[in-house]
């Protein structure tokens, strides 16, 4: 079986290896620091043999390296594997800042789980098994909490230690799959130590000072399952560029509402609290209008029913039914008919004349559709005008 050295020296970009074995494009190597994808972290990329790597996984056999194309070289051939520095500096980056967010995590909660997590080319995401809520101000505190871990400088290390001694370490952070896949079938188990702020098991790579990883800039959270809670961050230029996009909307926002960004958040709320009253007003001036409108509603008298009956603009349909139940008065029927491209209707009724009666007798004349109670019912989609609607009422 080929040994994977990556983990344990995650510096080495290039080397030499025999090949063992090759399958199609498959080739397994005798040694390789090639990283194979697991535990949440990408594999590495790069070329091997003068062949683009392509992806590198873990079989029973060893470390498979799937090539671009197909390889010019053969079994017992030794060959030049060269890692992307670009994408495993990112990696060792992302996964160690990982860590650090669990140990920041670990300040703020008191019930912490660690349920995975996953590296993609532009965010990394962390799942923490908790009861409590991350809420804003829990998600400003943890990006506080790590980029003042990265500023401190703080040494990042691994060991292998007995399975027993990893069982009772409390402060070692692992998930189910971990304890299964890692502690059932083996003696040891890795543990990366970042110095006084966070112990976990990992196969990962990592840097070897937690400033090594650079700005980490918290993207938000959502819910993946059922007491999980998932913190998507970014780290590097991707950070970099997200925090500036941010900043300059924050400056946009200031200048607006004409204040600092130290004032922001109340001015922010100053506006809604006046955009709230304004839409209160407006409420109450559109109902009085609209009431208006109604009371001024033609009264008709037929066959011992009184019916009021008009025509409104630039009112909803259920605003218009509230006003009319309310704007019915002594009369036993009324009829409300929005103006509009497909005019709606409005039925009101004491109930001696049913509503929706009224309102399937409009529809079947001129299509839409709706319907209601024997007091109160709805049309819409009507195929005429209101005044045609209202004649056809009228007759």
């Amino acid at each position: 079986m080929s040994s994977a050295l990556a983990s344990d020296n995650p510096t080495v970009r290039a080397f030499e290896a025999t090949v063992t074995d090759i399958d199609g494009r498959s080739v397994v190597l005798d040694e390789t620091y090639f990283y194979a994808e697991g535990g949440g972290q990408p594999s590495d990329r790069g070329v091997l043999g003068g062949t683009e790597v392509e992806h590198v996984r873990t079989t029973d056999e060893g470390v498979v390296h799937e090539l671009a194309a197909d390889p010019d070289f053969s079994v017992g051939d030794e060959v030049t594997g060269v890692v992307d520095d670009d994408f495993r500096t990112y990696c060792m980056r992302a996964h160690t800042a990982s860590h650090v967010l669990y140990g920041a995590a670990r300040h703020i909660f008191d019930d912490l789980g660690y349920g995975g997590f996953g590296i993609s080319d532009e965010k990394v995401r962390v799942d923490f098994e908790t009861s409590t809520e991350v809420d804003d101000d829990a998600l400003a505190e943890l990006e506080r909490l790590v980029n003042r871990a990265v500023w401190d400088s703080r040494d990042v290390s691994w060991e292998e230690i007995p399975v027993e001694e990893a069982r009772d370490r409390e402060e070692v952070a692992f998930n189910v799959k971990t304890e299964e896949g890692v502690f059932a079938d083996a003696d040891e188990v890795r543990i990366v130590t970042i110095e006084g702020w966070d112990w976990a098991a990992c196969g990962g790579t990592h840097v070897s000072n937690t400033t090594e990883i650079g700005p980490v800039e918290l993207l938000g959270r959502s819910n993946p399952g059922e007491g999980l809670t998932r913190v998507e961050f970014a780290v590097g230029p991707s950070a970099i560029d997200h925090r500036a996009e941010v900043q300059k909307s924050a400056y946009d926002a200031a200048s607006v509402l004409g204040t600092s960004l130290e004032d922001l958040g109340s001015a922010a709320a100053d506006a809604v609290d006046a955009r709230d009253e304004l839409e209160s007003q407006l409420f109450e001036l559109k109902s009085e209008i609209l009431g208006a409108r109604l009371a001024d509603f033609e009264t008709v008298e037929r066959d011992g029913v009184t019916w009021k009956l008009g025509s409104v603009s630039g009112f909803e349909a259920n605003e218009v039914g509230e006003a009319a139940k309310e704007a019915r008065g002594d009369a036993d029927v009324i009829v409300a008919v929005g103006e509009s491209n497909a005019p709606f209707l409005v039925v009101a009724s004491a109930g001696d004349v049913a509503a929706g009666d009224v309102v399937s007798k409009v529809t079947d004349e001129f299509g839409g559709g709706g319907g209601g109670s024997p007091t109160f019912a709805q049309g819409g989609g009507l195929g005429a005008s209101a005044e045609d609607v209202l004649t056809f009422l009228q007759n």
